[in-house]
């Protein structure tokens, strides 16, 4: 399950959106983010969290390269969410009342699985348990991500006891699901392998190294031991259990506020993030 916003800020907004600037001559770009830019006349400039915890963006902006972050400016960072609406209704600006954005920006109201509709051809599978037993059909493995309780298409238990989804057979087409469960070794996990890093710091990051990690936004920041492995990729163990950390997914590292950089969990061949059991690795 990729992360639009991540992509969207990597690819459009400090991509295309940023050759253009400088095409026309500007030398940087602003953008609303919520996150604080540091920098002094020796170091290199960091990226830190926001003052509004509850806003903070920085997670968005994980797997930005260093030219990228060099041009970025974010004046809304020292501020918080209030203070921003009250300047803009200072201003007479239209969006001073306007809802907090939901979802895809670029799409509006229109619901993802439609908007997919129009690129990916419906492909029906069975829907199977993790022992194999057959519960239903699905509708098109793209319609359905790690963790998904509703809309799947399979009624609980006797017991209420709901199914989730815990991977994808892309080979057989099939949807797999178990009951929620903290033992469900396919939906819990502590060790992953990470790929397509990226850091805004001098240097990649090498060698084993205690960090603190973002698995989704919105999560607190966890503690995690990293082990590079060198060609964008790292082996993940986080000191607790992870709910249904899919691939493609971005997992941000941090510094306390400090955000160094991200990647992605890489995708197993059951269909989710590539769940590794590393040697020289504990947490």
């Amino acid at each position: 399950t990729p992360n639009p916003d991540v992509l969207c800020n990597r690819a459009m907004k400090f991509g295309a959106l940023l050759d253009h600037a400088r095409q026309k001559g500007f030398d940087a770009l602003a953008t609303g983010h919520y996150c604080i830019r540091r920098e002094d006349a020796v170091s290199l400039p960091e990226l830190w969290e926001g003052r509004d915890k509850n806003k903070d963006q920085s997670y968005f902006l994980a797997r930005l390269t260093t030219p990228q972050f060099a041009a970025a400016r974010f004046p809304l960072g020292k501020l918080e969410k209030h203070e921003v609406r009250a300047m803009a209704s200072e201003f007479g600006l239209a969006v001073a009342e306007k809802k907090d954005s939901q979802g895809i920006c670029f799409l509006g109201k229109v619901k993802v699985t439609d908007f997919l509709s129009n690129f990916i051809d419906e492909n029906p599978g069975e829907i199977v348990t993790t022992d194999g037993r057959v519960l239903g059909r699905h509708l098109g493995l793209h319609r359905y991500t790690l963790g998904q309780r509703r809309g799947i298409g399979v009624p609980s238990n006797t017991d209420h006891e709901n199914f989730v989804v815990t991977g994808k057979d892309e080979s057989t087409n099939r949807l797999i699901v178990a009951f929620e469960s903290p033992e469900e070794s396919t939906l819990w996990g502590r060790k992953y392998r990470v790929e397509n890093l990226s850091f805004l710091l001098p240097e990649p990051l090498e060698g084993e190294l205690d960090l603190l990690g973002k698995a989704r936004y919105r999560d607190p920041s966890t503690p995690l031991k990293f082990r590079s492995l060198g060609d964008g990729r790292a082996e993940i163990v986080f000191r607790d259990k992870q709910r249904a950390l899919a691939p493609g997914q971005v997992l941000a590292f941090y510094d306390g506020e400090r955000l160094l950089g991200g990647g992605t969990y890489a995708l197993s061949s059951q269909g989710r993030a590539d769940l590794q059991a590393p040697s020289s690795l504990s947490a």
